[in-house]
């Protein structure tokens, strides 16, 4: 074995303690991350100040010994570098401005992102050897959602109408968020990423007709043109609320791994998906309430894949009322299987 544990588990290999690290692993749990926050303009000011950015990816890993970090950024960033308005209201998340799909402009897109991957460079020059990188994107139905809601939103019915009204005009969209996309990912990894991890977080709203077109075609095309480029990239897909989707999305887009939510039985994962590294899948609530529970949880997970390449991690993200100390609790309980 190598010395770099994540990346190990995609050449095939089986480590007795499994890599890991955490979605939104850095960020508003930890007060080392809101010294630096609180020096900003915002939310993208943060994204978008290289030596700033590079020191909210680390934080992590220096306190917790994680195998790997992830580039603090957003997967909002695509849009903006679009040309569409993107701002973040403290408590009350992302707010995007009008949207006119062909008034979007993808040629540069990527250029206009560049101190993202400055802050790649300066993460990947920071960390120990061992420790991998992670870029990442959105991707294209997750992305397209906020563009055309404005926002977040509940009953997606601005996307899902555009979509069944005028796929004509949803399908530029898509295509110029792959075509953004695609860029962005690859001069990520020129940067310095070791891996990639697409994030398609809104994949459970969608009937199986849609999520083939929607979800597993536009995947797909970036994991086909990434891979082009990057041949030794790892790429791990998360669609999320996915169900029994996910194991379509695994075989047909071709990613290398699967990043399972909390509601995926790992057993069913391994049985379906037996090519596939799996990543996940802690309930960040349970992670929040410590304990037993916590123990019991990570050890559960951990004894289910101890024979197959596996990356620890949670089912979504680090919520903001973790405490750090159970975070520092789940890395003693991998130390230990070592």
């Amino acid at each position: 074995m190598s010395s770099r544990p994540f990346l190990d588990v995609f050449k095939g290999l089986v480590r007795p303690r499994p890599p890991w690290w955490m979605l939104r692993q850095a960020g508003r749990y930890l007060p080392e991350y809101w010294e630096v926050r609180n020096r900003t303009k915002g939310f993208l000011d943060l994204c978008f100040t290289p030596e700033l950015a590079a020191e909210v990816t680390l934080q992590p890993v220096r306190r917790f010994g994680m195998d790997a970090a992830i580039v603090f950024s957003d997967i909002l960033v695509i849009p903006y570098a679009l040309g569409q308005g993107v701002s973040f209201v403290q408590g009350e998340g992302p707010k995007l401005g009008p949207l006119e799909v062909d008034a979007l402009y993808a040629d540069g897109a990527g250029e206009r992102l560049s101190p993202v991957y400055e802050t790649v460079r300066r993460v990947r020059a920071a960390l120990p050897s061992e420790t991998a990188l992670i870029g990442f994107a959105g991707s294209p139905w997750t992305v397209a959602t906020y563009m055309v809601e404005g926002g977040s939103s509940r009953e997606f019915a601005r996307i899902k109408g555009l979509a069944a009204r005028d796929p004509q005009t949803f399908g530029r969209l898509i295509d110029t968020v792959i075509t953004a996309t695609v860029d962005y990912l690859g001069r990520q990894i020129v940067a310095g990423a070791d891996a990639i991890q697409l994030f398609e977080s809104w994949a459970g709203v969608l009937s199986e007709p849609m999520f083939r077109r929607w979800v597993i075609q536009p995947t797909r095309r970036i994991v086909t043109a990434v891979r082009a480029r990057h041949p030794e990239i790892p790429i791990i897909g998360f669609p999320r609320g996915a169900g029994a989707m996910i194991a379509a999305y695994a075989e047909e887009t071709g990613v290398d791994a699967i990043n399972l939510d909390p509601t995926v039985p790992v057993a069913w994962a391994k049985a379906a998906m037996p090519s596939k590294v799996l990543q996940g899948n802690l309930d960040p609530v349970v992670l929040v309430t410590g304990g037993q529970m916590l123990d019991d949880e990570v050890r559960r997970i951990c004894d289910a894949l101890a024979d197959r390449p596996f990356v620890f991690n949670l089912g979504h993200g680090i919520v903001p009322e973790t405490p750090p100390e159970h975070v520092a609790r789940v890395a003693e309980l991998l130390r230990e299987r070592g």
